[in-house]
């Protein structure tokens, strides 16, 4: 069985890829855990200078997080979804810049993580939903404080009043992403930046992401 996060290296850039295309990369125990890890070593080895998050398939990160079966107790449950938010704690706090590379449709907690990024590049395919409200929640994963930092208050309420699913053309004019870039351009263009991030001065991008 493959693992749930892959990490890979070119050079001082750092590759993270979720690693459930068969469930769209929907979160679980074995996706968080990896993602920690994954973290730690971008966070420890000084070699790395940069990274880039990505998915496999078709999907950055949907709505669902993951099943619970019925003997999960509540305590268990938000034990999990805390675990998820660390996750994105983790990416604003390490002091190395951090690329999104949004590769699919992403949506719920899959939007605020890539949020959590210094830098969003997409597909010019993908779609995003702040699809709390739908199912009766309110945004975790930090989302309630990246969407209005990202897009404005009125708009972030917008977005999550409604759950809307909004297209990459217009997540790119309300700066919820930086570029867009078709399929075949969309790597290139992310490992362009990484490099260029990876070779700049460390110490002013760590202190410059505290904005």
């Amino acid at each position: 069985m493959e693992d749930a996060v892959l990490f890979s290296l070119k050079g001082q850039v750092a590759i993270i890829t979720m690693n459930r295309p068969h469930s769209l990369n929907s979160m679980n125990e074995a996706l968080i855990d990896g993602l920690h890890e994954a973290l730690t070593k971008v966070e420890k080895d000084p070699a790395i200078k940069c990274a880039v998050l990505t998915g496999n398939g078709k999907a950055f990160v949907p709505a669902e997080i993951c099943r619970f079966g019925d003997s999960c107790r509540y305590c268990c449950k938000k034990a999990f979804i805390t675990k998820v938010g660390q996750v994105a704690k983790r990416i604003t706090t390490i002091e190395k810049p951090i690329i999104a590379m949004v590769n699919g449709v992403t949506a719920g907690a899959g939007v605020n993580l890539m949020l959590a990024c210094d830098l969003i590049y997409a597909v010019d395919t993908a779609k995003f939903a702040q699809s709390f409200a739908k199912v009766g929640l309110i945004p975790d994963c930090g989302g309630l404080y990246f969407l209005p930092k990202a897009v404005g208050v009125h708009k972030a309420k917008e977005l999550m009043f409604t759950a809307d699913l909004i297209d990459a053309a217009t997540a790119e004019k309300m700066a919820l992403v930086n570029h867009i870039f078709p399929a075949a351009e969309l790597e290139d263009a992310v490992m362009q930046m990484a490099e260029r991030l990876a070779a700049s001065a460390p110490l002013a991008i760590g202190l410059i992401k505290n904005i």
